[in-house]
């Protein structure tokens, strides 16, 4: 009988020791995962790019370089452990790409432009513990940031020297799709054509699709044998049109005048082109969308615990989240047009003028 009890007793003794260690088992791994503990207890972020890719050298490339920004920052590496992007060949990746992301458990995830307004919704609602990020477009759900820019602010920059650089009195914008985004940028610039001078007329043209290189080449045609002498584009891949038409003109016209305008990152490396043995540059400026600054502003919110969820956030030139890329040194009259340039940028960021943002605004603007 004794020994019967004894051995129940042992039993017990030995089961309880065995659950024990399997919950010690568990929270071992636990510490040990990607998602938190002493081997791995790091902020992770990705992204994914719209259609244009990763390497648009335009706006998906400019939030990727603030990602590695961000991870250089904090030591992390590409991968799951730390920063990663998944890149869409069309729209209908949107949705997949995000619920990936979200199921490898990242700890915030962006949706890189406009186009994914429908899918952040979407992955949002179904991943409500996951936190999300849109560039370009506003989503009201408590897990979703919105990260938008006063981007007619810098395209005002960009009109600005324009007006100062024409010679022709001829100038050109090219958009990408007629969105409120780009109805920014093509207002903004207007505005700044019109505060240099007001009778300057402007010919604005849209492709249709940000990742058209060879309308945007097209356009560009068109505009530069009209007499247009500066181009300015908001229209991604489908700007690399715009630079490949000035490269060529230049290349045939070495005496001839004439420049293209990038957008969202500096361009100025779209414009190099070789003329008798001697390196020439046909971009005058770009106006900047600091895309990298606010995603790493936004990650490193987000990092120290004050994700900005259901809220909208604005950047803008006093934010430096827009801004106009130097000036080139082939402009004849570069550090006058800088000068104007920087008079009208104090202005916007003093508050002393307020740029319009809609073709209705633009109706009543009057540069002071």
């Amino acid at each position: 009988m004794k020994k019967r009890k004894f051995g129940m007793a042992l039993s017990l003794v030995l089961a309880a020791g065995t659950i024990l260690g399997a919950c010690g088992t568990s929270g071992d791994k636990e510490e040990g995962s990607s998602k938190g503990g002493n081997e791995k207890d790091k902020f992770t972020v990705a992204m994914v790019t719209d259609v244009g890719g990763v390497d648009d050298k335009s706006f998906n490339q400019s939030a990727w370089e603030g990602l590695k920004a961000f991870g250089k920052e904090n030591d992390l590496e590409k991968g799951t452990d730390g920063f990663d992007y998944l890149q869409s060949q069309s729209d209908a990746d949107y949705s997949t790409n995000l619920n990936k992301l979200a199921r490898q458990d990242f700890d915030l995830v962006y949706g890189i432009g406009f186009l994914m307004e429908g899918a952040i919704k979407e992955i949002a609602e179904q991943q409500k513990e996951s936190k999300f990020a849109i560039v370009d477009a506003v989503v009201e759900q408590p897990n979703v940031a919105s990260i938008m820019f006063k981007e007619h602010e810098a395209s005002f920059l960009a009109g600005v020297a324009a007006a100062n650089a024409t010679k022709t009195n001829k100038i050109g914008f090219i958009g990408g799709m007629e969105i409120p985004v780009i109805d920014r940028f093509e207002t903004g610039f207007l505005a700044g054509v019109a505060s240099v001078n007001p009778d300057l007329k402007v010919d604005v043209q849209y492709a249709g699709a940000f990742d058209k290189a060879e309308v945007g080449q097209a356009i560009a045609s068109k505009m530069y044998s009209s007499g247009v002498d500066v181009i300015f584009h908001a229209a991604g891949g489908t700007g690399n049109g715009l630079f490949t038409e000035a490269r060529n003109l230049k290349e045939k016209d070495p005496s001839r005048e004439l420049w293209a305008i990038g957008v969202d990152s500096d361009q100025t490396a779209e414009g190099i082109v070789k003329v008798d043995g001697e390196e020439k540059n046909i971009v005058l400026t770009s106006a900047l969308k600091r895309v990298d600054n606010a995603v790493k502003d936004l990650s490193t919110k987000a990092m120290e615990g004050n994700f900005p969820g259901g809220e909208t956030i604005l950047y803008g030139l006093k934010e430096e989240g827009v801004g106009i890329a130097p000036l080139n040194e082939e402009i004849e009259n570069k550090d006058e047009i800088m000068k104007k340039v920087e008079e009208w940028k104090e202005k916007i960021i003093n508050g002393d003028i307020t740029v319009p943002s809609t073709k209705d605004e633009l109706k009543s603007f009057k540069a002071n």
